[in-house]
């Protein structure tokens, strides 16, 4: 399944609120949450982490993986725990209008 921008962001903002990762297991986590239905390729994944970074809702830095590979891990800040929010709120209402709409065409 392919992933607004917008909505990627949001779900990478979500990975981050509980705790610190490096992108590949950014990656994983949102595949597992989604049970397989989401797939984030590098392609996508990187251009996301560096555009909230600039945007100051994440920073980075260097550090030593699990498997002792230096890797850069993000951590969400203050900023990106509010757009966050406000993320959260707007796709909550959002998914209920399309809902709404499925249920509807249906009658």
């Amino acid at each position: 399944m392919s992933l607004l921008q917008g909505t990627l962001d949001m779900l990478v903002l979500r990975v981050l609120s509980a705790g610190p990762r490096h992108g590949y297991d950014i990656a994983k986590r949102i595949q597992v949450l989604s049970q397989d239905a989401l797939r984030v390729g590098q392609g996508s994944l990187y251009p996301a982490l560096h555009r909230l970074e600039e945007r100051g809702y994440v920073t980075a830095s260097w550090r030593e993986s699990e498997t002792g590979r230096r890797a850069r891990y993000y951590r969400i800040t203050a900023a990106g725990r509010r757009e966050l929010d406000g993320s959260e709120d707007f796709w909550r209402q959002f998914s209920a209008a399309v809902e709404g709409v499925l249920r509807g065409a249906q009658s």
